[in-house]
């Protein structure tokens, strides 16, 4: 064949060679079907906090003209499905919770002191319990540690903020105690059955805060008051470094946590806000991630190696110990006009599912999980995004993930023996039922790959499927290009995944 000497001949030449070429070796999926490890169901929990001015989460889902949660919010987060809601954050360091208990038109307002404007205390205990109910999550509160040591917020307007174990275990007693009057007296003589609790949200953080001897010994000091009140609570007790923040030196706050107040805690909890972009030469930030596709995908796609060294942290302190993990707090933290707008895409969606094969394939240890904040009218960094004072809720890109994988995954982690490298898979099982959850990081072209499970053959099969142009910003628009597809996989096991997509494979295994 001569030589092209045009850009047609060119193009003639380019197809004849391939033609000519032998045709590539199907890659294998091998999944070893043999159970590793039980695989929590908490992996896909949601964060609840009153944000005020910054983002009008809490207060916006609530609608105060019918006194109940906006119906669009609830049929939404039903969709999204959340194993657990944890009510807290740094606001719980001057929430009093008797303020949000009660006939509604007696509860006072709070200034919310760190994050601006004021709290209405319309939504308390009894509505978070209820919300939690009506969509099938286990509630999870964090309770206010004597401000975490914080002094700025111990004290505003003239009332007291701050709150001791005595106050914690009463709303562990209002909460769980059977017959308990003052929650009769409120309306609900059902208890809510709150099983989770965390005592210290982000104490190591703060260097005019608790250092680690004082918030170990009144993480004991909680824990034994709260457990007066209902023996059969878990508690999350706060297990980070403080990493040289603010000029706080490093310490191993795990041990020092374990060691003293080990035997009440059953988790210890850590946070991850974290920005994946250059330092150097931001591809993320403001309106930099519009200008060129092809960078921003590559820099999202890398992003897990920074969760992933985060993880692998947390697992060498708890390890001599034995005690679980509870990523209470997670999201990419990137600067933007409404924080973070890339997280609109779907490529921030395919890189956030990278991030929940992490939490997969560290499920020996960690127990529970998140990969955004739950509900908010601004912030991208949420799961779900509520219009107002009009329009529909809608689920964000992570959400979609974490929906997809919420609803299709098994109880016991498999290990994948090997894997295109272009597809980043993790693997699970419920008796005969297997799952995959497969990432193409490719961003233009399918990858097509055969499964193999060591030992047993593969029955019926379906590919859950979502997949769409990875600049595609998610703003909640009809019909939704982020909607799953259903598709049938043949007795084969042969899939071609599609360009930057998502997928949840379901098989049934047969014996060989």
């Amino acid at each position: 064949m001569s030589l092209p000497t045009s850009r047609r001949e060119a193009l003639q030449f380019a197809v004849a060679a391939t033609a000519c070429a032998p045709p590539r070796k199907l890659e294998a999926i091998e999944v070893d079907p043999q159970p590793l490890f039980p695989l929590s169901p908490y992996l896909y929990m949601q964060f609840m906090e009153p944000l005020g001015v910054t983002d009008g989460s809490v207060e916006a889902a609530w609608d105060h003209r019918r006194k109940g949660w906006r119906e669009d919010v609830v049929a939404v987060t039903r969709e999204l499905a959340p194993t657990m809601i944890r009510w807290g954050g740094i606001f719980t360091d001057y929430y009093r919770w008797r303020e949000g208990v009660g006939p509604r038109e007696k509860r006072p307002f709070m200034r919310n002191l760190l994050w601006g404007g004021w709290e209405s205390n319309q939504v308390g205990t009894a509505e978070f319990a209820d919300f939690c109910r009506a969509v099938g999550a286990e509630p999870l509160i964090a309770v206010n540690f004597e401000s975490d040591g914080r002094r700025q917020f111990m004290e505003a307007d003239g009332n007291v903020r701050t709150a001791g174990a005595e106050e914690a275990a009463a709303w562990v007693a209002y909460c769980n105690q059977p017959d308990h009057p003052e929650r009769a007296a409120h309306g609900s003589p059902e208890p809510f059955r709150v099983r989770f609790w965390q005592i210290g949200n982000e104490t190591s953080y703060d260097p005019n805060g608790f250092d680690l001897p004082a918030a170990a010994r009144k993480t004991a000091e909680f824990a034994r008051a709260m457990r007066q009140a209902d023996p059969s609570i878990e508690l999350i007790g706060w297990g980070e470094d403080g990493g040289g923040l603010k000029g706080r030196l490093l310490t191993n706050w795990a041990q020092g946590m374990m060691e003293a107040a080990g035997e009440h805690l059953q988790y210890l909890a850590f946070h991850h806000m974290f920005n994946p972009d250059s330092r150097t030469q931001p591809v993320l930030a403001w309106n930099e991630f519009r200008k060129d596709p092809a960078r921003t995908w590559e820099q999202l796609m890398g992003a897990w190696r920074i969760h992933e060294g985060k993880i692998q942290r947390m697992r060498e302190r708890v390890r001599p110990y034995g005690v679980a993990l509870a990523l209470t707090e997670c999201h990419y933290a990137i600067p933007g006009r409404n924080r973070c707008e890339v997280l609109s895409t779907w490529a921030a969606g395919v890189s956030y599912a990278r991030m929940l094969h992490l939490h997969e394939r560290h499920g020996d240890v960690l127990k529970i999980a998140t990969a955004a904040d739950f509900c908010g009218t601004r912030w991208q960094v949420n799961a779900v995004m509520i219009p107002v004072p009009g329009g529909r809720a809608f689920l964000m890109p992570v959400a979609h993930v974490m929906r997809l994988y919420r609803r299709h995954s098994g109880t016991e982690a498999v290990r994948v023996v090997r894997a295109p490298a272009e597809l980043d898979v993790t693997a699970s099982r419920s008796g005969d039922r297997l799952w995959l959850h497969v990432v193409n990081t490719r961003m233009r072209a399918a990858v097509r790959a055969r499964l193999v499970v060591a030992g047993r053959r593969i029955g019926s099969g379906r590919v859950f499927e979502i997949s769409a142009d990875p600049m595609f910003e998610e703003m909640g628009r009809e019909p939704d290009p982020l909607a799953v597809k259903e598709r049938r996989l043949g007795a084969d096991g042969e899939w071609s995944f599609p360009a930057a997509s998502v997928s949840a494979v379901e098989v049934e295994l047969e014996p060989a």
